[in-house]
């Protein structure tokens, strides 16, 4: 009898991506895949209002893209350390009776039990945010290589594949800082999906520079020319503005060089073609490996379209 007093609901809470620099992998999404806001407090009386929820975070490494899972269409995309990227909306609060509390209805019984918050299926993508990718054939020595100018730890083995995830690596020249990536390594057909093709190739979209790593021991008996020539085609086929990146050409596993099949003459003829930058390195002894550090740093440090 003494008027309304019916406060207001708080309104849900929203789901929203976290970019977290420290993460590099949407692995653990992968084995929890529905999350779910909480909804708001109810409304109280003597117009007490109900709390808000708090949103629910999720914490996504930098390069995440999200798209809608059945449209397909970009949502957005997370590039900055606690950068937030909002994925669905939580529903608004519902009014108390006392909002309804007017001139013409002073006793009101009618109240309003709010909205239901956003539902929706994505699908996350991860697209690196590195300075240099190391591109090459599985077997190349990337790495190794890898291994040797940053403190990344990737798998090594001799056999195709080895890496089937992306690392990143942290390398340093004269107190300048840059992140190198080694992911799967390239084989004909990759910008169709071949072995590990598209998984390897979108992670260098962002890439600023390339390192070509072949193969110069001479043991595998391939032809360095045509692995050459496919790792072109196949970044060309995949993104003409990723296949004219900046790119320097790596000569590796100098060491294990045979003498009477010693493939340099050939590597070394490319590099003269194509007017890039040869590099003769040996990560076992680290030969070489200084030199072609400090100029990954210059070509990072030069504006784009001058290195």
């Amino acid at each position: 009898m003494g008027g309304p007093d019916g406060g207001n609901g708080g309104s849900g809470g929203d789901v929203v991506l976290v970019g977290r620099v420290n993460q590099n992998t949407l692995l653990p999404l992968r084995f929890h895949t529905e999350f779910r806001a909480k909804r708001g407090g109810h409304g109280g009386p003597s117009n007490r209002t109900g709390r808000d929820a708090p949103d629910t975070l999720i914490d996504v490494p930098l390069g995440t893209i999200v798209r809608e899972e059945d449209t397909d269409l970009v949502l957005g995309e997370v590039v900055a350390d606690g950068e937030q990227l909002l994925i669905a909306k939580g529903g608004r609060g519902g009014r108390g009776n006392k909002s309804y509390l007017s001139n013409m209805n002073r006793a009101p019984r009618n109240a309003d039990p709010g909205e239901a918050g956003e539902e929706r299926w994505l699908r996350l993508d991860l697209k690196l945010l590195a300075d240099v990718g190391l591109v090459g054939l599985p077997n190349a020595g990337k790495s190794t290589l890898l291994s040797k100018i940053s403190a990344a730890k990737p798998k090594i083995a001799d056999y195709p594949f080895t890496t089937l995830s992306p690392v990143l690596g942290m390398a340093s020249f004269d107190d300048y800082d840059f992140v190198v990536a080694d992911v799967p390594g390239i084989i004909e057909g990759a910008s169709t999906g071949s072995g590990l093709g598209l998984d390897f190739l979108r992670h260098i979209e962002r890439t600023r520079v390339l390192a070509h790593v072949i193969d110069a021991s001479g043991l595998s008996g391939r032809d360095v020319t045509e692995d050459y020539e496919t790792i072109c085609r196949e970044l060309r086929a995949f993104s003409e503005a990723l296949a004219s990146r900046p790119r320097v050409l790596v000569a590796s596993k100098r060491d294990l060089a045979r003498e009477d099949a010693d493939p340099l003459p050939a590597i070394r003829a490319i590099a003269k073609r194509d007017d890039l930058e040869l590099f003769e390195i040996s990560a076992a002894t680290g030969q070489g490996l200084k030199e072609l550090v400090g100029r990954l740093a210059s070509m990072l440090q030069t504006p784009r379209g001058e290195a």
